[in-house]
């Protein structure tokens, strides 16, 4: 730990710590039903019933490719996950919830913040939100997009 109050080896060590015991917690929270935190968060993403690429899903979970692959076969195999060729780019799969799925995700998602709760981190929109500005500061793919939807400089 630095002796300078907010140095940068105290956000990494911080951030890291508090990524590793959310996940130990939550992780507690998914053994009663045998599913990992990566499986929560493809679930989680997919919740949103748009169905999403698997390169989407692999990036987004911080999965590489034949991982997820792997994941995702496990969730087909549970019912929880189907996977189509995509409409308008018949060289991409997408992968969605099934009906039984998008019911476990939220009977899941009822425990998870249940747990969270139990925390009492009333500041977790804050802390989210500060978050989402620091990713978006260190994503340079972020920083296109942003510099992209606000047009060109003058």
């Amino acid at each position: 730990m630095s002796d300078v109050p907010g140095a940068p080896a105290d956000l990494l060590r911080s951030l890291t710590r508090a990524e590793r015991l959310l996940s130990r917690r939550l992780g507690a929270v998914l053994a009663d039903d045998a599913l990992s935190i990566e499986a929560w968060r493809v679930l989680c993403l997919l919740s949103d019933g748009q169905g999403h690429p698997m390169s989407e899903v692999s990036a987004e979970a911080s999965l590489p490719p034949g991982t997820l692959t792997k994941l995702v076969d496990q969730l087909v195999d549970r019912n929880l996950v189907f996977r189509r060729i995509d409409p308008v780019d018949r060289r991409r799969i997408r992968a969605y919830l099934t009906a039984r799925g998008r019911r476990e995700h939220a009977r899941l998602d009822e425990r998870v913040r249940a747990s969270l709760a139990e925390l009492g981190v009333e500041q977790a929109a804050d802390l989210i939100s500060h978050l989402d500005d620091l990713i978006g500061c260190l994503d340079p793919a972020r920083q296109r997009e942003h510099a992209d939807a606000s047009g060109p400089h003058r």
